[in-house]
């Protein structure tokens, strides 16, 4: 989690930022600010402003308001100009608000990421920063969005990855409010050890026919960092082209960096990991572990990573007293310790599941950090069941809620649409529906030319149950 979060900036984890926006939608996006308090429940009355963009170019009156918000990522206004629902909104008359997350970005409760702090980042405070912000907006829309909006206009949530997690608690949590939601590729399901991220990425690599050289390649990396002399570790490293961290720490590095395309979009014309992963795979010239350096020191190179910036990926002990806001690894890493885990960890040996990343990621390369980073009461490991049974459970039987994932999502097995089948009902009211070939929140991109027949499909079907919302 912590290399995936460093890197997801790069890859617009969300919505797809290397896949530009729909030119058909002019860049428009002014910015707010709105008070919270730090503790809408009693703890710290003090307020904070809450960042939040809104888009009225296609708003006429009558028109719904859709809602989404970046999660754990800076807020920017491609959320109101660049995504599906901008789209959606051309046809619907609708107003598009994107509100940035607290303690993301610049929307920061209390000016630092301290464990002390970030005691303010929870499930149920940041969920009542958005109901308090729909109130407001229906009680004094001209205030809130400086526009002549109706106070009954019908609420929808839009949100991909984490974001698809709030977008269905809101639904779930304040169903007056939000008429419906769409969550796309929402890893609502804690796990503990979340060693089915590689197994997404290996279904993607499997039907690239590269699987196995690139698994190949891992065990040879591990028999170096495992069982190989000090020597032999420094020589893997100058190999590919990382600085010299303890075995476990390039582990962990290199598992990220091999991982950076696996949420990118699949088009018909375009699969960035067959470009940039798999073709080194298929080079006959090459050994597995040759392939594997080539695909590191590509993704160094297109990044544009510098020695300083891979230390501070992959040193474990780096920055952990380092405060500063707007780190949203930092505040990311401190919702896995607190929330729902999903550690990305090799599979465990006895799962005979083929391995895409070394076996020392582990638990013991991500838990440790908890308290490190935000001190002892930070509770080791954190209680996924406590939270699957009060935030996953709290969906079952909510209506107006569409599930969406990619087949080759890495976050599938997260989601309510599995790979071995959906955790919740697929019934009318709240369909569930899994998007052939696509990765990672790809509906809620802004259209392509060349966009997967399946992720039209899916789209369409999210259109048309926003419809019945929104009448």
């Amino acid at each position: 989690m912590r290399v995936a979060t460093f890197l997801a900036c790069f890859v617009g984890a969300a919505v797809g930022c290397l896949h530009g926006r729909d030119a058909t939608i002019p860049a428009s996006g002014t910015q707010y600010w709105f008070p919270q308090p730090v503790d809408h429940f009693g703890g710290n009355n003090a307020t904070w402003q809450q960042q939040y963009f809104v888009n009225a170019t296609f708003y006429k009156p009558g028109g719904p308001i859709y809602i989404q918000t970046p999660g754990e990522q800076p807020l920017v206004t491609r959320y109101v100009d660049g995504t599906h629902p901008t789209e959606l909104a051309q046809k619907t008359n609708a107003l598009v608000v994107a509100i940035e997350h607290r303690f993301f970005g610049q929307s920061n409760p209390i000016p630092d990421l301290s464990g002390s702090s970030l005691q303010y980042l929870t499930i149920e405070n940041t969920l009542e920063d958005f109901a308090s912000f729909v109130r407001s907006a229906k009680s004094h829309p001209s205030d809130v969005f400086r526009t002549a909006v109706s106070k009954n206009a019908k609420v929808v949530f839009f949100g991909g990855s984490y974001s698809g997690n709030v977008a269905a608690w809101m639904r779930a949590k304040y169903p007056r409010l939000i008429q419906g939601a769409w969550a796309s590729s929402a890893m609502l399901y804690g796990r503990l050890d979340y060693y089915q991220f590689d197994q997404g990425f290996g279904r993607h690599l499997q039907a690239l026919g590269c699987a196995e050289k690139f698994s190949q390649a891992i065990e040879a990396v591990d028999d170096v960092l495992v069982s190989g002399s000090a020597a032999d570790v420094v020589a893997l490293q100058a190999k590919f082209g990382v600085p010299q961290l303890t075995p476990q720490d390039t582990a962990g590095l290199l598992s990220g960096l091999s991982t950076f395309y696996s949420m990118t979009h699949v088009s018909t014309v375009k699969d960035f990991v067959n470009d940039n992963v798999c073709s080194f795979f298929s080079n006959s010239s090459l050994t597995p572990i040759d392939a594997y350096a080539r695909v590191i020191k590509a993704v160094v190179s297109s990044t544009g990573m510098t020695e300083q910036s891979l230390r501070q990926m992959g040193d474990t002990s780096y920055g952990l007293d380092n405060y500063a806001i707007d780190q949203p690894g930092r505040s990311w890493y401190y919702m896995g310790c607190t929330w729902f885990g999903n550690w990305q960890t090799a599979p465990p040996s006895s799962s005979g599941l083929s391995r895409y990343r070394s076996q020392l990621v582990d638990l013991s390369y991500f838990e440790p950090n908890c308290q490190r980073k935000f001190g002892s009461n930070v509770a080791i490991p954190v209680d996924v069941s406590a939270y699957n049974a009060k935030w996953f459970n709290t969906l079952r039987g909510v209506s107006n809620i569409y599930y969406t994932s990619g087949s080759l999502d890495i976050w599938r097995d997260a989601t309510v649409a599995t790979s071995t089948g959906n955790l919740l009902p697929n019934w009318p009211s709240s369909p569930v529906f899994t998007i052939d070939g696509a990765t990672h929140v790809q509906d809620l991109g802004a259209k392509q030319l060349n966009d997967l027949a399946s992720v039209t499909k899916a789209r369409n079907i999210g259109d048309a149950l926003v419809a019945k919302w929104i009448k």
